[in-house]
Protein backbone atom coordinates (compact mmCIF):
# COMPACT_ATOMS: atom_id res chain seq x y z
CA UNK A 1 0.00 0.00 0.00
CA UNK A 2 3.07 2.23 0.14
CA UNK A 3 3.55 4.60 -2.79
CA UNK A 4 7.22 4.96 -3.66
CA UNK A 5 9.19 8.17 -4.15
CA UNK A 6 9.07 9.55 -7.68
CA UNK A 7 5.61 8.24 -8.51
CA UNK A 8 3.53 11.28 -7.56
CA UNK A 9 3.24 14.81 -8.90
CA UNK A 10 4.38 17.80 -6.84
CA UNK A 11 0.83 19.12 -6.17
CA UNK A 12 -0.24 15.72 -4.80
CA UNK A 13 2.89 15.53 -2.63
CA UNK A 14 2.40 19.04 -1.24
CA UNK A 15 -1.30 18.50 -0.55
CA UNK A 16 -0.58 15.21 1.22
CA UNK A 17 2.17 16.77 3.33
CA UNK A 18 0.03 19.75 4.39
CA UNK A 19 -2.98 17.60 5.30
CA UNK A 20 -0.78 15.15 7.21
CA UNK A 21 0.79 17.97 9.22
CA UNK A 22 -2.71 19.16 10.09
CA UNK A 23 -3.77 15.63 11.03
CA UNK A 24 -0.70 15.06 13.22
CA UNK A 25 -1.27 18.40 14.94
CA UNK A 26 -4.88 17.43 15.64
CA UNK A 27 -3.78 14.01 16.86
CA UNK A 28 -1.21 15.45 19.27
CA UNK A 29 -3.76 17.98 20.54
CA UNK A 30 -6.37 15.29 21.24
CA UNK A 31 -3.95 12.62 22.49
CA UNK A 32 -4.36 11.55 26.09
CA UNK A 33 -0.73 11.23 27.17
CA UNK A 34 -1.70 8.70 29.83
CA UNK A 35 -2.44 6.41 26.87
CA UNK A 36 0.87 7.04 25.14
CA UNK A 37 1.92 3.37 25.61
CA UNK A 38 -1.27 2.38 23.77
CA UNK A 39 -0.26 4.60 20.86
CA UNK A 40 3.16 2.96 20.81
CA UNK A 41 1.73 -0.56 20.88
CA UNK A 42 -0.61 0.10 17.95
CA UNK A 43 2.13 1.86 15.99
CA UNK A 44 4.25 -1.27 16.48
CA UNK A 45 1.30 -3.47 15.46
CA UNK A 46 1.07 -1.58 12.17
CA UNK A 47 4.83 -1.92 11.70
CA UNK A 48 4.69 -5.69 12.23
CA UNK A 49 1.54 -6.20 10.13
CA UNK A 50 3.51 -5.13 7.07
CA UNK A 51 5.36 -8.44 7.31
CA UNK A 52 2.20 -10.54 7.06
CA UNK A 53 2.03 -10.93 3.28
CA UNK A 54 -0.79 -12.47 1.29
CA UNK A 55 0.09 -13.87 -2.17
CA UNK A 56 -2.13 -12.37 -4.89
CA UNK A 57 -1.33 -13.70 -8.36
CA UNK A 58 2.25 -12.78 -9.23
CA UNK A 59 2.53 -10.29 -6.39
CA UNK A 60 1.53 -9.99 -2.73
CA UNK A 61 -0.17 -7.55 -0.39
CA UNK A 62 0.11 -7.17 3.37
CA UNK A 63 -2.13 -6.45 6.33
CA UNK A 64 -2.43 -2.83 7.47
CA UNK A 65 -4.71 -2.79 10.56
CA UNK A 66 -5.45 0.92 10.22
CA UNK A 67 -9.12 0.25 10.95
CA UNK A 68 -8.29 -1.20 14.37
CA UNK A 69 -5.81 1.61 15.02
CA UNK A 70 -8.44 4.18 14.17
CA UNK A 71 -11.06 2.58 16.43
CA UNK A 72 -8.64 2.66 19.36
CA UNK A 73 -6.87 5.98 18.78
CA UNK A 74 -9.07 8.31 16.76
CA UNK A 75 -7.03 11.33 15.64
CA UNK A 76 -3.97 9.97 17.45
CA UNK A 77 -3.74 7.48 14.58
CA UNK A 78 -1.99 10.23 12.58
CA UNK A 79 1.14 10.55 14.76
CA UNK A 80 1.16 6.78 15.45
CA UNK A 81 1.11 5.88 11.76
CA UNK A 82 3.52 8.66 10.78
CA UNK A 83 6.14 7.26 13.16
CA UNK A 84 5.62 3.69 11.90
CA UNK A 85 5.81 4.72 8.24
CA UNK A 86 8.92 6.82 8.90
CA UNK A 87 10.66 3.88 10.56
CA UNK A 88 9.67 1.58 7.71
CA UNK A 89 11.20 4.02 5.25
CA UNK A 90 14.39 4.31 7.33
CA UNK A 91 15.02 0.64 8.00
CA UNK A 92 13.46 -1.12 5.03
CA UNK A 93 12.97 1.45 2.29
CA UNK A 94 9.19 0.98 2.23
CA UNK A 95 7.60 3.95 0.48
CA UNK A 96 10.00 6.85 0.87
CA UNK A 97 10.59 10.16 2.61
CA UNK A 98 9.28 12.52 -0.07
CA UNK A 99 6.00 10.63 -0.28
CA UNK A 100 5.71 10.14 3.51
CA UNK A 101 2.99 12.76 3.85
CA UNK A 102 0.77 11.18 1.19
CA UNK A 103 1.30 7.66 2.52
CA UNK A 104 0.44 8.78 6.04
CA UNK A 105 -2.67 10.62 4.88
CA UNK A 106 -3.87 7.67 2.79
CA UNK A 107 -3.64 5.31 5.77
CA UNK A 108 -4.44 7.56 8.73
CA UNK A 109 -7.41 9.53 7.39
CA UNK A 110 -9.48 6.37 6.73
CA UNK A 111 -8.57 5.24 10.27
CA UNK A 112 -10.03 8.44 11.70
CA UNK A 113 -13.11 8.14 9.47
CA UNK A 114 -13.78 4.63 10.78
CA UNK A 115 -13.39 5.94 14.32
CA UNK A 116 -16.31 8.33 13.83
CA UNK A 117 -18.36 5.86 11.79
CA UNK A 118 -17.95 2.74 13.94
CA UNK A 119 -16.92 3.82 17.43
CA UNK A 120 -20.47 3.88 18.80
CA UNK A 121 -21.18 0.40 17.43
CA UNK A 122 -17.95 -1.03 18.82
CA UNK A 123 -18.95 0.34 22.25
CA UNK A 124 -22.30 -1.48 22.14
CA UNK A 125 -23.24 -3.65 25.11
CA UNK A 126 -23.82 -6.47 22.62
CA UNK A 127 -20.65 -8.35 21.66
CA UNK A 128 -22.18 -9.42 18.35
CA UNK A 129 -23.03 -5.85 17.41
CA UNK A 130 -19.54 -4.73 18.41
CA UNK A 131 -17.98 -7.46 16.25
CA UNK A 132 -20.04 -6.43 13.23
CA UNK A 133 -19.01 -2.80 13.60
CA UNK A 134 -15.42 -3.89 14.14
CA UNK A 135 -15.56 -5.79 10.85
CA UNK A 136 -17.01 -2.74 9.11
CA UNK A 137 -14.24 -0.58 10.56
CA UNK A 138 -11.50 -2.98 9.52
CA UNK A 139 -12.74 -3.58 5.99
CA UNK A 140 -13.93 0.01 5.51
CA UNK A 141 -10.53 1.45 6.35
CA UNK A 142 -8.91 -0.71 3.66
CA UNK A 143 -11.55 0.30 1.12
CA UNK A 144 -10.95 3.99 1.83
CA UNK A 145 -7.16 3.62 1.89
CA UNK A 146 -7.17 1.78 -1.43
CA UNK A 147 -9.41 4.41 -3.00
CA UNK A 148 -7.15 7.20 -1.73
CA UNK A 149 -4.02 5.45 -3.03
CA UNK A 150 -5.71 4.99 -6.39
CA UNK A 151 -6.77 8.65 -6.43
CA UNK A 152 -3.24 9.79 -5.55
CA UNK A 153 -1.86 7.82 -8.48
CA UNK A 154 -4.54 8.96 -10.94
CA UNK A 155 -4.09 12.63 -9.98
CA UNK A 156 -0.39 12.26 -10.78
CA UNK A 157 -0.98 11.22 -14.39
CA UNK A 158 -3.13 9.07 -16.66
CA UNK A 159 -0.24 6.63 -16.95
CA UNK A 160 -1.02 5.46 -13.41
CA UNK A 161 -4.71 4.73 -14.11
CA UNK A 162 -4.11 1.03 -14.72
CA UNK A 163 -1.91 0.73 -11.62
CA UNK A 164 -4.63 2.45 -9.57
CA UNK A 165 -7.27 -0.07 -10.71
CA UNK A 166 -4.91 -2.99 -10.10
CA UNK A 167 -4.20 -1.72 -6.58
CA UNK A 168 -7.88 -1.74 -5.69
CA UNK A 169 -8.53 -5.21 -7.13
CA UNK A 170 -5.45 -6.70 -5.44
CA UNK A 171 -6.59 -5.46 -2.02
CA UNK A 172 -10.10 -6.92 -2.11
CA UNK A 173 -8.92 -10.05 -0.21
CA UNK A 174 -7.22 -7.77 2.33
CA UNK A 175 -10.50 -5.92 2.91
CA UNK A 176 -12.22 -9.20 3.77
CA UNK A 177 -9.40 -10.53 5.96
CA UNK A 178 -8.98 -7.26 7.85
CA UNK A 179 -12.71 -7.20 8.51
CA UNK A 180 -12.47 -10.59 10.26
CA UNK A 181 -9.20 -9.73 12.02
CA UNK A 182 -10.54 -6.43 13.38
CA UNK A 183 -13.81 -8.03 14.50
CA UNK A 184 -11.87 -10.72 16.38
CA UNK A 185 -9.53 -8.11 17.88
CA UNK A 186 -12.48 -6.02 19.07
CA UNK A 187 -14.04 -9.04 20.79
CA UNK A 188 -10.75 -9.97 22.46
CA UNK A 189 -9.96 -6.43 23.59
CA UNK A 190 -13.47 -6.01 25.03
CA UNK A 191 -12.81 -9.06 27.23
CA UNK A 192 -9.27 -8.40 28.40
CA UNK A 193 -8.78 -4.64 28.24
CA UNK A 194 -11.95 -2.75 27.22
CA UNK A 195 -10.45 0.62 28.16
CA UNK A 196 -8.10 0.12 25.19
CA UNK A 197 -11.14 0.95 23.05
CA UNK A 198 -12.43 3.54 25.49
CA UNK A 199 -15.14 1.17 26.80
CA UNK A 200 -15.93 0.75 30.49
CA UNK A 201 -16.02 -2.84 31.78
CA UNK A 202 -19.73 -2.79 32.61
CA UNK A 203 -20.63 -1.89 29.03
CA UNK A 204 -18.11 -4.34 27.56
CA UNK A 205 -19.62 -7.28 29.43
CA UNK A 206 -23.21 -6.11 28.99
Amino acid sequence: MHIVDGALSVPVLVTGAVLTIAGVAMGLKKMDYDHLPQVGVLSAAFFIASYIHLPIGFSSVHLILNGLIGLALGWAAFPALLVALFLQAVFFGFGGFVVLGVNTLNIALPAVMMYYLCRHGVSSSSANVAAIWGAIGGAGAIVMTTLMVALSLMLSGEAFALAAKATFIAHIPVMIIEGFVTAAAVLLIRQVKPEFLGIDEERAYG
